[in-house]
């Protein structure tokens, strides 16, 4: 028996997120502790990638805030994530959608996924 299986076992976490992609629109409700208040910060974004497997994963949102491209990682695992909402589903043709970061204007726009 591997010791490492045993030990992800172990400190695995569940969280009840939905199912999301690269290319996807989401909202992420973010726990943030200043002195001894504690809010929650909304952080509304496109995932550009996933990365990782069982509690090692993250995933990466980039939003424009103003003219400036502002890019977050949060670990899936994390305590601080109170829930994630998909406001829109994406069409991309990739798993890492890099080349959204150099896209401006029109080109930056992708299709929504119909269900």
């Amino acid at each position: 028996m591997n010791l490492m299986n045993v030990v992800e076992k172990e400190y695995a976490v569940t969280n009840n997120f939905p199912e999301f992609k690269a290319g996807d629109t989401i909202t992420v409700h973010y726990k943030i502790t200043e002195g001894n208040k504690t809010r929650i910060q909304q952080f509304k974004g496109t995932v550009l990638q996933i990365k990782g497997s069982n509690h090692t994963q993250t995933f990466t949102v980039r939003k424009m805030s103003g003219s400036i491209g502002v890019e977050r990682i949060f670990p899936i695992a994390s305590p601080f994530i109170e829930k994630i909402d998909v406001n829109k589903r994406g069409r991309v043709r990739r798993a890492r959608i890099f080349y959204f970061r150099e896209r401006t204007g029109k080109s930056a726009r992708i299709k929504e996924r119909k269900y």
